[in-house]
């Protein structure tokens, strides 16, 4: 099939496939699922900028589909999902900058590949790490016969409430996420960051976002997965108009994908009720790794399919 924006011939199905796969994840883990979309994308001959506003703008309706399931199940702080929307633009418009950067200077492809590498690297290797140790903080006290109560604590709880008890105001209360007090500028902060990495690599940004809401913010696994999809639906819709000004969304490959995605989305999220948070944070771990390896092989090879 020929998608005159992008000058791409894909076969739809494999557009279905993905979108239905991401759907999964987005649904599950509350990821926009970019470390797949992007370098699944990239593999059939899209350029970095074009893959990467073209999962945004399929992004925003998996999101929605995927959020009102959740939303059913209790899983979304929406006060806490405002505050974000507005350090996520802010760096969503950052990263697109940087992207417009990089096409004037012939560097997008090189760049992207290589941070997006060392990204989802790093986040896999972290994840694992935290995820072992807190599944073996709660193998210990079943051992002791003491009731389970690290189901979703994890081994950074000192930074946690370093971050909670640092006094900036104005400070506020989420109590849906059971914090009493946080600084507005700490959510903002981690909101940013997710945003820049959405606008750069594209997607949600989700596997930046939902670990920083559950490492450094506090916020329960389950609800960080269900906040973050709520504010993906705006960030992402605000990123897809950004890149689509600049020329880089194939709105009809996004398409195409949602197909697949909207019905992966409502299997994922119902999924989350049948895991705890270590768990569903260990099954996140070998994700970005499957990206970081087709970065590699099209890096190397410089082949598509």
């Amino acid at each position: 099939m020929d998608f005159p924006i992008s000058h791409a011939h894909i076969h739809p199905i494999y557009l279905i496939l993905v979108g239905f796969v991401i759907g999964v994840l987005g649904g599950f883990f509350g990821v926009g699922g970019s470390f797949i979309a992007g370098p699944a994308l990239r593999l059939v001959g899209l350029q970095w900028n074009m893959a990467v506003g073209t999962d945004l703008a399929h992004i925003v309706g998996k999101s929605v589909v995927a959020a009102r399931k959740h939303r059913a199940l209790g899983n979304i702080d929406f006060k806490l999902g405002f505050i974000m929307i507005i350090g996520t633009i802010a760096g969503a418009e950052t990263g697109a900058q940087g992207i417009e950067a990089l096409k004037r200077h012939g560097d997008v492809n090189q760049v992207v590949s290589w941070v997006s590498i060392v990204v989802y690297f790093s986040i896999s290797m972290f994840m694992a790490w935290d995820a072992w140790k807190s599944l073996r903080a709660r193998d210990a006290e079943r051992k002791r016969g003491a009731p389970d109560t690290h189901s979703d604590k994890t081994s950074v709880e000192r930074v946690t409430s370093r971050i909670q008890k640092f006094h900036l105001p104005p400070m506020i209360s989420l109590p849906t996420s059971g914090i009493e007090s946080i600084s507005v500028w700490a959510i903002i902060a981690v909101a940013f960051v997710g945003g820049l990495f959405s606008g750069f690599l594209g997607g949600g940004a989700g596997y930046i976002r939902m670990p920083s809401m559950v490492y450094l913010l506090g916020i329960p696994t389950h609800l960080a997965i269900g906040t973050d999809l709520f504010e993906i639906i705006i960030s992402a819709g605000y990123s897809t108009a950004s890149h689509a000004v600049k020329g880089n969304v194939d709105i009809l490959i996004a398409l195409v994908m949602n197909t697949g995605a909207a019905i992966g989305a409502q299997i994922g999220a119902t999924a989350t009720q049948f895991f705890r948070g270590p768990g569903i944070r260990l099954a996140f771990v070998p994700l970005p790794l499957i990206g970081m390896a087709i970065v590699i092989y099209t890096l190397v090879t410089g082949q598509k399919l």
